[in-house]
């Protein structure tokens, strides 16, 4: 009985994962969001809205700063309103103009800009003198 109970208590200290059912990424600049959908234990789906941005620490270190927000299904019809409205109030106020989209940096090693191959030669005996 005792042994029933610690195991019990183990499972719940163990962080639970929903399955993710459908996950959509939108790269937005310097931001990036991520529409995923899980599902619950009782197999319900549910939407998380994550906004991750890249910054820079005190330290120097890059990390990832986020904001969740959870949309449960019974709330889909009320936010999808809203969210169309305000688009709709945005949209016949100001122009919207779409991102340019970013093109991928290059990562050939073979590609290299004046500055970088416009060196002097240096030989080693030379700096000795």
């Amino acid at each position: 009985m005792i042994e029933e109970f610690e195991s019990m208590n183990e499972q719940e200290k163990k962080p639970r994962e929903r399955e993710e059912v459908f996950s959509q990424v939108v790269k937005a600049g310097k931001r990036t969001y991520f529409f995923d959908v899980k599902a619950t234990r009782g197999d319900e789906y549910y939407l998380t809205i994550t906004e991750s941005k890249k910054r820079m620490g005190k330290d120097g270190k890059m990390f990832y700063e986020k904001h969740k927000i959870f949309l449960y299904k019974e709330d889909f019809n009320n936010f999808m309103d809203s969210l169309n409205e305000v688009y709709n109030f945005i949209k016949s106020n100001q122009e919207i103009i779409p991102r340019p989209e970013r093109k991928p940096e290059s990562t050939s090693e073979f590609e290299l800009s004046e500055a970088e191959t416009n060196f002097s030669s240096v030989d080693f005996e030379d700096l000795g003198k």
